[in-house]
């Protein structure tokens, strides 16, 4: 079997370097200070900032929501979630993503399908999670038959031993990536480190990438820095997600800076 090019070829780049637009909290979050048009007008400028710099593609996350849902979240943060896709969709020139945190697929491939963007991230796709959400179970069976009623020509990235979250049972992180891919079929897989901003161990990737071999693309999730791009891409990434080490003084919560990513780009380009 060959690597499934249908999410690589979304980008135009040979090694993609993605970026985050981490939303601020939304309407009905308990830190939402009242003010939607500043939520948009955020994300729009962290959008424009990622495009300045050269990113190759960027996915949207309702990162200020926390404490998250588990899975399905309320009518209205699909609502808002879907106002600010389009405006940033509509703003910028480059692959856009959907993530819903913290694990509502089906609310990120609908998004995705209305408002055309390309991708979306899973963070439990197949197999079970402990998190600080409690026990989350991956609905691949779902995600997948949702997508192709909707006709949506939407790729499926899924994580695999999913950040801030321990796997329940004994699958390996081989053996995990492997199923993400073949029982799961989603089109690529992700790696991360522990935690938002906690490097991903090169072994990890290494072995996630040794894994899947040529079955599909092999993201980095975390922790990637100017310093460490090089050897993500290195030890067998096809592209990676940079937060960050995107962002002022590198603070996670920060508005992107469009210097830090013209110069991770730039050394990701080798």
């Amino acid at each position: 079997m060959s690597t499934d090019t249908s999410l690589l070829e979304r980008f135009d780049a040979d090694r993609p370097v993605v970026g985050m637009v981490h939303l601020p909290a939304l309407p009905g979050a308990p830190g939402f200070d009242g003010d939607r048009d500043a939520v948009r007008t955020r994300a729009l400028e962290d959008a424009r900032a990622l495009e300045a710099g050269g990113i190759d593609g960027l996915i949207l996350e309702n990162f200020g929501d926390a404490p998250f849902y588990p899975e399905d979240v309320p009518n209205h943060v699909v609502a808002e979630l879907t106002t600010v896709a389009t405006r940033v969709t509509d703003a910028v020139d480059v692959p856009v993503g959907i993530n819903v945190l913290r694990n509502d697929a089906a609310a990120a491939v609908s998004i995705a399908a209305a408002v055309d963007v390309d991708f979306v991230r899973v963070n439990v796709h197949v197999g079970t999670a402990a998190t600080d959400q409690g026990v989350i179970e991956g609905r691949a069976h779902e995600t997948l038959r949702l997508r192709d009623r909707l006709a949506a020509d939407v790729s499926i990235l899924a994580d695999v031993h999913v950040k801030h979250a321990s796997p329940v049972g004994n699958r390996d992180l081989e053996r995990a990536a492997l199923e993400t891919v073949e029982r799961g079929k989603a089109d690529g897989v992700i790696v991360s480190g522990p935690g938002t901003g906690v490097e991903t161990p090169l072994e990890d990737i290494e072995r996630v990438a040794g894994a899947v071999g040529d079955h599909a693309a092999v993201f980095v999730g975390s922790g990637v820095t100017i310093e460490t791009v090089g050897d993500c891409f290195g030890s067998g990434a096809h592209g990676v997600i940079v937060g960050t080490a995107l962002k002022h003084g590198g603070e996670t919560t920060a508005p992107v800076s469009s210097e830090r990513v013209a110069e991770l780009v730039a050394a990701a380009r080798g």
